[in-house]
């Protein structure tokens, strides 16, 4: 087995990467608008409802009409899952880990047309979609890696007489609902974590994003996986999504979005259904405000030129992504101004077009509600740059810096998802860590600092899942830095860790009497 190792971003300054890049865009191009079935059981069923996936950038552009399932349909795909949970979960694990390494092979063959295909359905910039694809081939790796280790068991102590085994079996029928924001990353990896651990999985993608999902499950066919072992069903969420969530016969539900989501999702899988026999297992990963802490004894061009990058990157529509800066008194104007200047260079447009570092936000939904907030932050602070939108042709808003805010304002306590960040200042290092904790979210942070002092006392006291010390605060990378939150960032299942495939297991203890 060759040791895993991420797979390398691609450098579009290279003249035969930006040419593959663009032979993606094409091929994409020339399967836009189709109609795509909903699998289950290994059966293409089309539905006359359909969800419609528009490209964010250009809104007149269909990205592709997508079977919608319903409640009847869900309960079909159920028992399509429970059928071939039966057999699936006695397939010997090197084998459903061979399905995870072909099929990296196969997106790795095909990475630029995935990358174009994120960059036309999530309005992904080039860089942005190459990150997200180059993730989801790490999972399938890493993962498949995890399940070698983990398919003998741990060790336990036997005696004379006496031998024990401490084993893992899988769970049974799982629930993924995956996010839009790293359409096939995220969407992939939850997915196949649960499916190489031995269960079966019903797998409903955003909305906003489910032809990559749909191409990913034909990855999944090609490689090898069994009918019946990843459905596909994409549908509403107040429908299919409840009537999955409630039903007996799930056993787990692996979900990333929104907070509000994911406690409702947590509240009703505590609820036990008739005819259910066992406690629903949630594994949720709910977003986060995540802060970077700048000292006054600190590189400050790097300082400014992280928080930017962090914070409109991909129209700061990651859980991770920097919406607050709080930096120490004495430095605030000198980081404040330098980030205005690198935020002013900025280019936002159409991410086909490789010169724009930022895209769309991802719908009209989000545009509005990034739009409101800035509205807030006008009231709360001082708009220093960005702070306009143009929805005429896709979703476009400028990359908006908000001054002077308090550390309790409303910009600087609730999620935003776009690009928005918002300044503070703290008087000492220790009150800007403890504005840092002073939300409800601890997903990620980071401190930029050069006091050696400084940066443990972060470590001990920065409340969050991911902290990063000298760099920005996204771009956790598989196997490298696992990730997960605190508080209401969801679970800290760390997806791209050492413990996550066992999330999806239950252990056995087996004694003998020799």
């Amino acid at each position: 087995m060759i040791p895993y190792k991420h797979e390398p971003f691609t450098d579009f300054s290279i003249d035969a990467n930006r040419d593959a890049f663009l032979e993606g865009l094409k091929t994409v191009e020339a399967y836009l608008g189709q109609d795509y079935p909903l699998v289950i059981g290994g059966e293409r069923i089309m539905t006359d409802d359909k969800i419609v996936s528009f490209n964010p950038a250009d809104k007149e552009e269909i990205i592709g009409k997508v079977s919608k399932s319903n409640k009847e349909l869900a309960e079909q795909a159920m028992q399509a899952a429970d059928k071939a949970f039966k057999s699936w979960k006695k397939v010997k694990p090197e084998v459903r880990a061979d399905v995870l390494f072909k099929a990296a092979a196969i997106i790795r063959r095909r990475k630029h047309e995935f990358s174009a295909l994120l960059t036309k359905e999530a309005g992904k910039p080039w860089n942005e979609a190459d990150a997200d694809t180059a993730e989801a081939i790490d999972f399938l790796e890493y993962y498949g890696r995890q399940m070698l280790r983990l398919k003998d068991g741990m060790p336990v102590e036997s005696r004379p007489g006496e031998f024990n085994r401490y084993d893992y079996i899988p769970l049974g029928v799982g629930v993924i609902i995956s996010p839009w924001n790293f359409a096939f990353a995220i969407m992939a990896g939850t997915a196949v974590a649960a499916m190489v651990t031995g269960n079966t999985v019903l797998l409903k993608p955003a909305s906003t994003t489910p032809v990559v999902a749909y191409k990913f499950i034909e990855v999944l066919e090609e490689a090898g996986m069994p009918a019946g072992v990843v459905n596909y069903i994409p549908g509403p969420g107040a429908e299919v999504g409840d009537y999955l969530v409630d039903h007996p016969n799930t056993r787990f539900i692996s979900f990333t979005g929104s907070r509000a989501v994911g406690l409702r999702i947590a509240e009703r899988s505590a609820k036990i259904s008739d005819g259910q026999i066992w406690m629903k297992r949630l594994i949720a990963e709910m977003g986060g405000k995540d802060t970077m802490v700048v000292d006054k004894e600190a590189d400050l061009e790097l300082a400014a030129q992280t928080i930017v990058k962090s914070a409109f990157g991909f129209s700061g529509q990651k859980c991770s992504a920097c919406s607050r800066a709080v930096i120490v008194e004495d430095v605030y104007d000198e980081v404040l101004e330098r980030a205005i200047e690198l935020t002013k260079e900025l280019t936002v447009g159409n991410p086909t077009d490789q010169s724009h570092f930022m895209g769309p936000v991802i719908d009209e939904a989000a545009f509005k509600k990034i739009s409101d907030y800035i509205e807030i932050g006008k009231e709360e602070g001082r708009i220093v740059a960005g702070g306009a939108g143009d929805d005429s042709k896709g979703y476009f808003i400028n990359p908006t810096i908000i001054a002077d805010l308090d550390p309790k304002a409303r910009v600087m306590q609730e999620e935003i998802f776009g690009p928005v960040v918002g300044f503070t200042k703290a008087k000492d290092f220790k009150e800007a860590i403890d504005i840092a904790n002073n939300t409800e979210y601890g997903l990620t942070g980071a401190v930029i600092t050069n006091n050696r002092e400084h940066l443990e006392y972060a470590r001990d006291e920065f409340h969050v899942g991911n902290l990063y010390f000298n760099r920005g605060c996204t771009g956790a990378i598989v196997g490298y830095q696992p990730f997960g939150g605190f508080n209401m960032s969801g679970t800290d299942s760390k997806a791209g860790g050492p413990d996550y495939l066992t999330l999806h297991m239950q252990a056995k203890t087996t004694s003998e009497m020799l």
